[in-house]
């Protein structure tokens, strides 16, 4: 019990979450979702278990990539490694490359299609835009 305690206490790595949240999109089966756990999520890993014959886990997985590369070090650390920003104000308003621009807008028409297809309702939709678009102002 104490070294459960001890790996989820663990500093994460978005490295490593990028890399878990590829694999599981590649491997949908047994690993759909080890992300999560990874990242201390384990209700939505066990989600993602249960669906592992479905499309949706590998598409939620890449959209979890896509968004963890986007999201920055700084913002990783705040969500999933309890810390807290340093600036508030510029953790929201970094300037942002030309290939995370590119990330974003196919990570926008992945999300338009799986709305699309019915796998996001119109507010979930528009809650990850939003994010997503926030990144870029």
């Amino acid at each position: 019990m104490q070294q459960l305690e001890k790996l989820f206490s663990h500093p994460k790595s978005r490295k490593v979450g990028i890399i878990l949240a590829l694999l599981s999109t590649i491997v949908p089966w047994p690993i759909a979702g080890v992300h999560k756990f990874y990242l201390g999520q384990p209700v939505w890993g066990v989600i993602y278990l249960l669906l592992w014959n479905t499309p949706i886990p590998s598409i939620a997985c890449a959209i979890d990539a896509v968004w963890y590369f986007v999201q920055g070090e700084e913002q990783f650390n705040v969500q999933f490694n309890g810390l807290t920003p340093t600036n508030p104000h510029t953790l929201y308003n970094k300037q942002i490359e030309p290939l995370q621009v590119n990330v974003i807008s196919e990570g926008l028409r992945e999300l338009d299609k799986l709305r699309e297809e019915g796998l996001l309702s119109e507010y979930e939709f528009e809650q990850k835009r939003r994010q997503l678009l926030d990144r870029i102002n």
